[in-house]
């Protein structure tokens, strides 16, 4: 099942029908949906998809004369010998020559290992052949650290060579709740709230069972498929995973500041610091500053949360109960650590949707632009924004029977203070639609609601 992704597959094609040689690099998460989005886009093209494999160079290199016989649909390439990497991407390009080859070398980190010097291979192909031909080369990795200090940087060989280059990252909310259609908003909120926008994990529930047996199946047992899936993401990606661990675990269980995440992680606040920086290069975890702050490079009031939902559930729900989990007891795990706190799973993942929807939609409401988004840990003011004109955007939620005007009224003020120009206030709710769940209103000048 291949959802959303629309923006993502126009800008390939844009590059597709350019006319010109393109240089594309395209990295993000595992699990984040690059080789679906890839080998959809190369459906019905002229185009070669090939994925790497921690194997020798001779090894690739006849695994990639098998994808181009296949991809071209020329069996006399099969016995095609290429002595080099230069050698191959001659070859590419020969064939793209008049006319458009798409080429995607798919966890091209793998290739770089077991070929020292690839990156600089690929620039001097690219200098002398590659641009000169109708080629569409693309670029692919899931470690990110990689393909940004070694493919994107400044020190690179391949510096300056890219045509456009994107860092593909997780659904939004309103797209990954599409993975669930016959479900009702409730089970397709908590779903989110659980997995996140990881296509992988999303893929792995299933509507024909609730939400319940699907967390206890792939998530609250040593054989489900997102059992160990954190565990194994740190060690593919991170040397001492451990230490990484220690650190998500204190901030999903509520550690903000850096000193209270390394008491609770047991190092330094300077190892804290430098591995913290690292999870947030990976987007694992963020540092947030209030809106509401005036020099936000210079705040002491940042605090830290993990960014990513299924590493929160795991360090909060998975983790701590690794034990029990191992013994078969799944099902106590789910009634007495996962069951209590999905109201709370499903206010966090609510104030998703109204955070992406002052970064992405509200301008166009409003007709502002909103420089500054964040959350706000307000009882009804939930997140808010600046506007380019310094006024104010406030995101509110308002609880059924609701009977504290005084409260509310007390914190709109609060907040406006904060602002130089007037408080605009925007009521939010899920309205029940498939494909756009979160509803809102403006509160009309001179009112409290």
């Amino acid at each position: 099942m291949f959802l959303a992704r629309t923006r993502e597959l126009a800008f390939l094609d844009e590059l597709y029908q350019s006319g010109r040689p393109e240089f594309f690099v395209l990295h993000g998460r595992r699990r984040v949906g690059k080789t679906e989005l890839l080998q959809q886009f190369c459906q019905a093209r002229r185009a070669v998809y090939f994925l790497a494999a921690q194997v020798r160079e001779k090894d690739n290199l006849r695994a990639l004369r098998d994808a181009l016989a296949e991809g071209l649909n020329d069996p006399s390439i099969a016995s095609v010998e290429f002595p080099s990497w230069g050698a191959a991407l001659t070859f590419a390009a020969d064939r793209a020559k008049d006319k458009r080859l798409v080429l995607v070398l798919d966890e091209f980190p793998y290739l770089c290992d077991a070929t020292k010097g690839l990156t600089s291979i690929v620039q001097r192909f690219w200098d002398t052949q590659g641009k000169k031909s109708q080629l569409m080369i693309v670029l692919c990795g899931s470690q990110v650290s990689f393909m940004e200090k070694e493919v994107l940087a400044e020190r690179s060989p391949l510096f300056g060579r890219r045509t456009a280059q994107q860092r593909l990252e997780p659904l939004a909310p309103n797209e990954a709740i599409q993975f669930f259609p016959s479900w009702d908003l409730n089970e397709r909120v908590h779903a989110y709230a659980i997995l996140g926008g990881m296509p992988a994990y999303l893929q792995r529930f299933d509507e024909s069972l609730s939400l319940e047996a699907n967390v206890m199946k792939e998530c609250l047992r040593p054989e489900g498929y997102l059992y160990d899936e954190v565990n194994f993401l740190l060690r593919c990606e991170l040397q001492n995973p451990a230490t990484y661990a220690s650190l998500l675990a204190a901030v999903a269980r509520g550690k903000e500041k850096v000193g209270d995440i390394a008491l609770e992680a047991g190092v330094d606040t300077t190892t804290a610091n430098k591995y913290l920086t690292t999870l947030r290069e990976m987007g694992l975890v963020e540092r947030e500053v209030p809106v509401t702050d005036t020099d936000p490079l210079r705040s002491r009031r940042g605090v830290y949360r993990v960014a990513d939902r299924f590493l929160a559930f795991h360090f909060r729900h998975i983790q701590p109960h690794a034990a029990q989990l191992q013994a078969g007891r799944g099902a106590k795990v789910w009634a007495e650590s996962v069951q209590p706190d999905l109201s709370r799973l499903f206010d966090e993942a609510r104030v998703d949707f109204i955070v992406h929807h002052l970064k992405h939609t509200a301008a166009d409401v409003l007709d502002v632009e909103l420089h500054e988004v964040g959350r706000h840990h307000g009882r009804y003011i939930r997140a808010c924004a600046r506007a380019a004109d310094g006024s104010g955007v406030a995101a509110l939620v308002i609880p059924p029977r609701f009977q504290d005007a005084q409260g509310l009224a007390d914190e709109v003020a609060q907040l406006a203070r904060h602002f130089e120009g007037p408080l605009t206030r925007l009521v939010y709710g899920f309205n029940g639609l498939t494909t756009s769940p979160l509803g809102f209103e403006q509160v009309p000048e001179g009112q409290l609601l």
